[in-house]
């Protein structure tokens, strides 16, 4: 029975200490569930959504610099990388001159904390699985806790639900892969258990800036706040316009019924819509995930709603673990932060440059963030120094998991800063100072193969 299983659900969170704002949230879904729903935004109850540029609007210096004083950072770190084969928070892995993902970010915020002489605090949601690394790398940054604030919170956790019954799975090989973190739209009840939300109005922020940690684009710029504060709205999140990388994921639309703003993730798309997912020209813009909210909106609307936000659910069906196919179907419950913008009347976004969006999900990311395509500033913020970002594949067969991409770039990543793209079929090993042209690709050799120091690869 469903109400025996969400009993043995509650009870085991409850057992497990979770917080009881997080089990009501878990249970609102649950019912979802129970009632077939699938979270699905079908193409007929939308419409595209178009929006304005920040490169067309004037946001004044002192605005900008009134607004990043009065703004608070949170950086989403409970991503273990474990699609490249990783055991550990994603944000360690070494992307520039010897710094991980959490040295640039800690540096840019440091830089701008002494250029417009504010507080301006850092904190990362981590999970259960990031929190100790992640603090362990941080205690070199002793100037980076500000008096009253925490450093990180974590996120919540439910268990994961078997297919069917709908009961807590179980899984003795190791016990916790029974748990999954709700997806990152759990951070707003995370704020509210922990008392962040309520410590941050106290200080007097007003703000709020949430990026992931693996998106060194996404620097809490001070233009960017001015224009959050000009807007007046209680919440917004910054877009790109979508290439054809971008086909299958999500995009924003407008909501036929209520005229709101939504989200529409892969997941929710119907396959009979995927077509119109893929059209470029209909749905033009997709969220960088760094979004914006003000905080005394959120607290209101959190109160109104009794802790529990009822955002759009998303659910995902896996393995119990992950690993192995032939353990059992489980269901995750999750939901996406962004969701968050069909909640709050008045909710906005805005179309900023692609360089504000430079995530790390591969390691054909990975290879143009160490590359020469960007440049790391004195403020440690990147720059594009390449005319046009290269398309890069890597062959998945042998450079998908890093400790095998990193044995092949031994003298570190090539020069991509010609490149238009660079496709590489089989094994082969990069030797230092190696230059990249055009359009080229290697071609899969009988056995692997090693690019002489010094090679210049160019097209024909």
């Amino acid at each position: 029975m469903a109400t025996d299983a969400l009993a043995a659900a509650r009870d085991k969170m409850a057992e497990a200490g979770v917080d009881p704002v997080a089990i009501e949230v878990f249970t609102h879904f649950f019912h979802q569930v129970e009632e077939g729903a699938t979270g699905m935004i079908p193409e007929s109850t939308i419409e595209p959504h178009d929006m304005a540029a920040l490169a067309d609007i004037d946001v004044p210096e002192e605005v900008a610099a009134e607004a990043i004083r009065h703004t608070a950072v949170i950086k989403l770190n409970g991503g273990l990388g474990t699609s490249m084969g990783m055991d550990r928070a994603k944000s360690l892995l070494c992307v520039r001159k010897g710094l991980s993902f959490l040295d640039v970010i800690a540096r840019q915020v440091l830089h701008l904390r002494q250029q417009y002489d504010a507080p301006l605090p850092l904190l990362f949601m981590n999970s259960f699985r990031t929190s100790a690394d992640t603090m362990d790398a941080l205690g070199r940054y002793t100037d980076l806790p500000v008096p009253g604030l925490p450093l990180e919170f974590l996120q919540n956790k439910e268990p994961k639900l078997l297919v069917g019954s709908l009961q807590p799975a179980t899984w003795e090989k190791d016990p916790t892969l029974e748990w999954c973190p709700p997806g990152h739209g759990d951070i707003y009840t995370a704020l509210v258990g922990t008392g962040i939300l309520d410590a941050l109005i106290e200080a007097g922020f007003r703000h709020v800036f949430v990026s992931n940690s693996d998106n060194l684009g996404a620097v809490p710029d001070a233009r960017v706040a001015g224009w959050f504060a000009q807007s007046g709205a209680p919440f917004a999140i910054e877009a790109v316009r979508r290439t054809p990388s971008d086909r299958k994921g999500g995009h924003f639309a407008r909501r036929i019924e209520d005229g709101r703003i939504v989200l529409r993730e892969s997941a929710q798309t119907l396959d009979s819509d995927k077509e119109a997912l893929a059209d470029l020209n209909r749905h033009r813009f997709m969220s960088t995930n760094n979004l914006w909210f003000d905080l005394a909106a959120m607290k209101a609307t959190l109160a109104e709603r009794d802790g529990v936000l009822g955002l759009p659910l998303i659910r995902n069906e896996k393995n119990v673990d992950p690993g192995d196919a032939s353990s059992p179907k489980v269901i995750q419950i999750e939901s996406a932060m962004g969701a968050a913008i069909e909640v709050f009347e008045g909710a906005t976004t805005i179309e900023v440059g692609r360089d504000r969006f430079v995530p790390v999900k591969t390691t054909d990311d990975l290879l143009v963030l160490r590359s020469d395509v960007y440049d790391l500033g004195e403020d440690y913020a990147l720059a594009q120094a390449a005319p046009e970002l290269p398309f890069v594949a890597l062959d998945g067969a042998v450079y998908k998991l890093v400790g095998d991409f990193d044995q092949r770039f031994p003298d570190g990543a090539p020069s991509l800063r010609e490149a238009k793209s660079f496709t590489v079929q089989g094994d082969w090993t990069f030797e230092h100072g190696v230059e990249v042209k055009g359009e080229v690709t290697l071609a899969k050799q009988p056995a692997a193969q090693r690019v002489p120091a010094g090679t210049v690869l160019a097209e024909d």
